[in-house]
């Protein structure tokens, strides 16, 4: 075996990116992990400045330059795609015999270990290399996790928030909710109606037919207020057998009388709970932000309240504005 063999052997275990050049900068021999970034380009007999592109020094054109760099580094790409960035450092042979060369990633190791599919075993043994990439590792896994957490969080956070505002019976939004939505619609100064409904003759069902019935009951009735309404309106189940619905940028009292009219004779039909009808009708009454001249939202729940119970009065299942209440008292 010639000194060059037992040469490339020793550079192999512990330098598996050299490249061991003759004296006319020919490459001789190529570490595995070299090889292992053109494996279908033969290296070996090569012009060395054929291969690669000198970035620093910018000087270093031709082979005597590059044997005169003892001791310096080299930041060099390869001339052919991908152009990954290596940085090296020269070790002239004795006696003019050539040089080996011995090329490391620096920073660019991450996108080298994507590129090329590296693992640990394409490094020396002592490469801190090798440390760095468990380091990502953990990193990456650690973020993952943090991230994976965080995402539960917040989708736990989200659900409990949205439970919190949710009546578990109809699914409707809760008295908890509506009081939000006041709040933030008063700060606003939004325009908005505030309909209060009552569903007549419930107790009966439950009393007649059991909570099994009523609990159908409301649910029918939340589906058909739903129905009723648009998307961007909110329906907020508020007591036992008590609506709001607050319509968000609606302050025409005749399209509100409308709506009112078709929930009332919606829920005024029958609604059968196993082979038995449930008959009820609803009550309700409508107050407008605009009859205010500061919006507090007791005050409108108040307003509409009052007509409510006067629709009450008059027979129930019927509509009433407040604003005709407010024009009968003047």
């Amino acid at each position: 075996m010639t000194k060059t063999q037992d040469l490339a052997q020793l550079l192999e275990t512990l330098c598996p990116m050299f490249m061991l050049l003759d004296d006319k900068g020919l490459i001789q021999k190529v570490g595995p992990t070299l090889q292992k970034l053109r494996p279908d380009t033969p290296l070996i007999g090569k012009s060395f400045l054929d291969v690669f592109q000198l970035i620093r020094p910018r000087t270093v054109t031709t082979t005597p330059a590059l044997m005169s760099m003892a001791g310096a580094k080299l930041h060099l790409k390869f001339h052919d795609e991908p152009r990954t960035t290596l940085k090296g450092l020269v070790a002239p042979l004795p006696d003019g015999g050539g040089a080996v060369i011995n090329l490391s990633f620096g920073i660019s190791i991450l996108d080298a270990v994507r590129d090329y599919a590296l693992t640990s075993a394409d490094f020396s043994g002592t490469d801190l290399a090798i440390e760095l990439l468990y380091l990502v590792e953990a990193k990456s896994a650690a973020m993952e996790a943090s991230r994976s957490l965080n995402l539960r969080l917040q989708g736990a956070m989200l659900a409990a928030e949205e439970q919190a505002y949710t009546d578990t019976l109809t699914g409707l939004k809760n008295r908890r909710a509506m009081d939000h939505m006041l709040a933030q619609l008063s700060a606003a100064t939004t325009t908005f109606a505030l309909m209060h409904l009552d569903l007549d003759f419930f107790k009966s069902v439950n009393d007649r037919l059991g909570h099994a019935a009523g609990d159908f009951v409301l649910q029918q009735a939340a589906r058909i207020m739903v129905e009723e309404t648009r998307s961007n309106d909110m329906v907020a189940r508020v007591g036992g057998d008590e609506f709001v619905i607050i319509f968000k940028d609606l302050t025409r009292e005749d399209i509100l009388s409308s709506i009112a009219d078709r929930l009332i004779k919606r829920l005024n039909e029958p609604m059968m709970f196993e082979q038995q009808p449930c008959r009820i009708s609803v009550s309700i009454g409508t107050a407008l932000s605009t009859q205010f001249e500061t919006v507090k939202a007791a005050d409108i729940l108040h307003a509409a309240d009052l007509a409510l119970y006067q629709a009450k009065r008059e027979g129930r299942s019927r509509h009433r504005l407040y604003s005709s209440l407010s024009q009968a008292r003047t």
